[in-house]
């Protein structure tokens, strides 16, 4: 098959919803032994059980990653299911937005857990097999660090730090042998993202259909993305043909940054910039 990536094996963290899920479905259609990783084990068991009957192969590790014991633990199961790992996809995670000066420090501790230590987590305790595989590792960050605003703060400051990350690990995969980059989307439909639409058709008063129109304007881009747009890209960077990328933060989102117009989105209403669209666990 065209992008096949057959016999590959690949880890997807916050694989049960959303973009997570959109990964997973692809990797598994392209010939990945897909494991999926989340809390919420119904729900990766219905993404496993799709990827399956479409004749694909995946297993399901439920499990809340911020413990340090956890990463090792998921290391464990991969050695002993699969043997293998050649892509690492880090997507788990989302973070709460508000009011600098009502958010607490809890907020803060819950942003950093799961979307930036257990990520540096399972990339440390992963590496001896990518690096063995030659493999990949993928952050899905986001948009909102490029151009922080007040009310996402706590996000922004989670996404700079991953990208920080990921281009000092991108040092040492050169060394290694193993990929590294990220993938920064914008607004994509997911239920986190209908949810804050759902916000502004109730505080403007307007249908679905021309909020949806007027934000898409607001944040003058071609269009609103779909988890599908985000997997088909995190496919191709993993692939023979997109291995030359590296070390690098690929924006997809319709034309959404440009820092010349971003201070302006710092609204109540058009505070969808930055996938953020990615709930705990998705």
């Amino acid at each position: 098959m065209e992008g096949s990536l057959r016999g590959k094996v690949a880890l997807i963290t916050g694989g049960s919803r959303g973009i997570g899920r959109g990964i997973a479905l692809e990797l598994g259609a392209r010939g990945c032994h897909v494991v999926l990783t989340a809390r919420d084990r119904a729900a990766l068991e219905s993404v496993a059980a799709e990827i399956r009957a479409r004749g694909g192969d995946a297993s399901v590790y439920a499990a809340d990653l911020c413990p340090e014991a956890a990463a090792d633990a998921l290391v464990e199961t991969v050695k002993r299911d699969t043997g293998r790992l050649d892509i690492l996809v880090n997507n788990a995670g989302a973070v709460k937005r508000g009011s600098f000066f009502t958010l607490a420090e809890r907020d803060w501790q819950d942003g950093f857990a799961l979307k930036f230590f257990a990520h540096v987590r399972l990339s440390r305790s992963l590496w001896p097999l990518l690096k063995q595989s030659g493999g990949s590792v993928v952050f899905i960050s986001g948009i909102g660090a490029r151009a922080p605003v007040a009310d996402y703060m706590i996000g922004a400051s989670v996404i700079g730090a991953s990208l920080a990350f990921m281009r000092a690990l991108a040092d040492i995969g050169k060394e290694d042998g193993v990929q590294v980059l990220a993938i920064n989307p914008g607004s994509v439909e997911t239920d986190r993202f209908r949810h804050r639409l759902a916000i502004i058709m109730k505080s403007t008063g307007l249908d679905e259909a021309t909020a949806r129109e007027r934000h898409r304007r607001e944040l003058e881009i071609t269009r609103f993305g779909t988890p599908e747009d985000v997997a088909a890209l995190v496919a191709f960077v993993v692939s023979p043909r997109g291995r030359w990328l590296h070390g690098t933060a690929i924006d997809i989102d319709g034309g959404q940054w440009n820092p010349l117009r971003m201070a302006k989105y710092d609204q109540p209403a058009a505070a969808i910039h930055d996938d953020e669209a990615r709930s705990p666990g998705e």
